[in-house]
């Protein structure tokens, strides 16, 4: 009974490559590669217990590589007796071999050069499926990700409350409205944690504070968008202050108007009703 149940969880995926031109690689000298034992690991944290990719090119799997040198799409196979993964280079008979990941990882040896090097530089599935495991690049991307998020917890602490609200409703909408000014600042702290870089990119964007305005100015009818979203007027007289461009969000165009010459005076109007 334990055995079918192990054979019910083995999951062994073949997966079909779009057919695509794939970008043009230099091909490495034999001089030039480093020759290690290396790590590949599934991407989008999939752990299945086994994948397998195509190591062979046929119709329903193709399995090709653009040469930009020779113009030409060059056919890509594993031969686990071959020191080359290019068909074109493979010659005598060859021992065709299976790539499997475990639990979502392959580890290749150094003795494997074809292997690493058609996982490392010629599959059409890297990146999209899987990636090289490089622990100094991770350990590096892991500082930078720690730092954007310092910075931004740091921007977020020191915001004043109009800022604030600018950028949470950016993420939440007119529910800003009815937060208190903990859970605003609270949400506030969240998204510069979650998202850091976002967040820094709202917090030097003028037009995020100015696109607030508006809608404030909306939300307390001193100016109105018209239903059809293309024009906005005083709300006490309906005159018209300005017409929305084609397709383009009536606060995004507000927040640029209130930077020209007229913009200016009736924002300085509007903050004084506000």
């Amino acid at each position: 009974m334990a055995k079918k149940k192990k054979q019910e969880d083995v999951a062994v995926e073949e997966v079909a490559v779009a057919t695509q031109k794939p970008t043009p690689i230099k091909p490495v000298k034999k001089d030039d590669w480093e020759v290690k034992d290396r790590t590949y690991i599934l991407t989008q944290n999939k752990e299945p217990l086994t994948f397998t990719i195509p190591a062979k090119h046929t119709r329903r799997h193709p399995l090709l590589w653009y040469d930009a040198a020779s113009k030409e799409q060059r056919e890509l196979r594993y031969a686990t007796n071959m020191s080359s993964p290019f068909v074109d280079e493979q010659k005598g008979e060859v021992t065709l071999g299976h790539i499997t990941f475990r639990d979502g990882t392959l580890n290749v040896p150094k003795e494997k050069i074809a292997l690493q090097k058609l996982l490392s530089l010629y599959h059409p599935m890297k990146t999209l499926r899987y990636k090289e495991h490089i622990p100094q690049q991770i350990a590096d991307d892991q500082i930078e990700i720690i730092e954007w998020e310092i910075e931004a917890l740091n921007a977020a602490r020191n915001m004043d409350v109009d800022m604030a609200e600018a950028i949470v409703r950016v993420e939440y909408g007119s529910k800003v409205n009815k937060m208190s000014s903990k859970e605003l600042r609270r949400d506030l702290l969240l998204l510069a944690k979650q998202n850091p870089k976002l967040f820094l990119s709202l917090a030097s964007d003028e037009n995020v504070q100015l696109r607030n305005f508006a809608i404030n100015a909306v939300e307390a009818q001193i100016i109105r968008v018209s239903p059809d979203n293309r024009s906005v007027h005083w709300t006490s007289n309906d005159r018209k202050l300005l017409n929305v461009p084609f397709d383009e969000n009536p606060y995004s165009a507000i927040a640029a108007w209130f930077k020209t010459d007229e913009g200016i005076e009736v924002f300085k109007s509007i903050e004084k009703r506000l």
